[in-house]
């Protein structure tokens, strides 16, 4: 056995598949069989009936869409790369989604446990057979490798929450065995091929967009732990460094309820983030932003981000407090949030220099700021604003004024450039 996690989800998926075409076949639901003839040298030939189990599956598919092991073993399916082999060893089409394709790969394993059965009694032999042929087209040559992390600064309402393509998030609690103690684990497995890069370079990459997906979602900050345990084909776990992700602000609570939301958007954020250009760079600035000990500290880091993505002629044009107004206020509130976008921005010399007063209401400003960043940074990538953003506030500014023009209503003004002197602020 080369994948322990696929080999623990179809047999948990089949053994309740069992129960539920048992109990069909048993209240009198009856399996199709076809006439096959058996040819014999030299003598008559033989006939005989094979039931087709395959169609009493096909015939209960939704119901056993419904099973609680059915998305677990679909993940796990969906994990490997050998799916279009094997779907094609057996003579059916090939998905392009990838989820069709390990729901399809799914259906053929299941029919290939039971076949030939009407009884639907899952013996080790049956599935044993049945696994291994999965498993010598689509793990031909791989290993299963494990990355566990503590996940700091968020709450389960669950005790399992699969985000799919191997990455599971887990209370600590219900794993007794695992190798470091944390209230919330992510929890990554996935076969290597030789030349994959080392699994804990894979590991980062896909734990860093795990984190990233999980602060564009909501307010609160969560983090990775500092070091990780892995394990590749079974062998002994090895702490591993994944590097300084800062400290978690506030917590990210998960409720059961809001499981598949959460699970569609990391699936987003993670097909769409940009690995180079402005919008990549000004995410990685918002992020380098939160893992600062305080807002205000984070201050720099996220007016260059929103200097990159909405003021393009440089901070001596004093276009970001009016742009970000347009872009996160309704008209009414435009010029009061550009006023405390200018303040924030006026900030950032005295923050600094160390001159800036204490209190909470700078922080709280600063927040704000960061929270605006994060909302654009997230209306992009999930496709509600173009990222072009400059372009669409200065349209909705121009819509906004022509509006005002034409009802013969004095124009507020809604740049507010740094030479209009805040210096009473601080």
């Amino acid at each position: 056995m080369r994948n322990a996690r696929l080999h623990d989800a179809l047999h948990a998926f089949a053994d309740e598949a069992a129960d539920l075409l048992a109990h069909d076949a048993a209240e009198g639901a009856e399996v199709p069989f076809e006439v096959v003839e058996q040819r014999r040298a030299r003598r008559a030939s033989l006939y005989c009936y094979r039931p087709l189990t395959g169609a009493f599956i096909d015939d209960r598919l939704s119901i056993l869409g419904g099973l609680e092991t059915y998305l677990a073993a679909v993940h796990a399916l969906a994990a490997t790369t050998g799916l279009s082999a094997y779907i094609e060893s057996r003579g059916e089409p090939i998905a392009r989604d990838p989820r069709e394709r390990a729901e399809d790969a799914l259906r053929i394993f299941l029919a290939r446990a039971f076949a030939d059965s009407t009884d639907f009694v899952l013996t080790d032999q049956r599935f044993e057979s049945a696994y291994a042929e999965l498993e010598a087209v689509v793990c031909d040559g791989r290993t299963e490798s494990v990355v566990v992390a503590p996940l700091l600064g968020v709450d389960l309402g669950s005790d399992e929450l699969d985000l799919g393509e191997g990455l599971v998030l887990v209370r600590g609690e219900t794993l007794p065995d695992a190798p470091v103690d944390a209230d919330v684990l992510a929890v990554l497995s996935w076969e290597a091929a030789p030349g994959d890069a080392a699994p804990i370079e894979h590991a980062r990459v896909r734990l860093r967009r795990l984190l990233t997906a999980l602060r564009l979602y909501d307010t609160g900050v969560p983090a990775l732990g500092a070091a990780a345990w892995a394990k590749t084909a079974g062998g002994p776990w090895q702490m591993v460094v994944l590097g300084s992700t800062g400290a978690p602000h506030g917590l990210l609570a998960v409720p059961a309820a809001h499981e598949d939301e959460l699970r569609a958007f990391c699936s987003l954020i993670g097909r769409r983030t940009p690995r180079s250009g402005e919008l990549a760079w000004a995410l990685r600035r918002f992020e380098l932003g939160l893992e600062r000990p305080s807002p205000r500290e984070a201050l720099t880091d996220h007016l260059l981000a929103l200097r990159a993505l909405l003021e393009p002629e440089g901070p001596g044009s004093g276009r970001l407090p009016g742009r970000l107004a347009a872009l996160c206020a309704v008209p009414e509130e435009r010029h009061a949030l550009a006023e405390r976008m200018a303040h924030a921005v006026s900030l950032e010399r005295a923050v600094v220099a160390g001159l800036a007063p204490e209190g909470d209401g700078i922080d709280a400003l600063c927040g704000e700021l960061g929270g605006h960043l994060r909302a654009l940074l997230r209306d992009v990538l999930c496709g509600h604003l173009d990222s072009d953003l400059r372009e669409v506030a200065d349209h909705l500014l121009r819509s906004s004024e022509e509006v005002r023009v034409h009802r013969d209503e004095p124009v507020d003004v809604v740049d507010v450039p740094l030479e209009q002197g805040h210096e009473h602020w601080f």
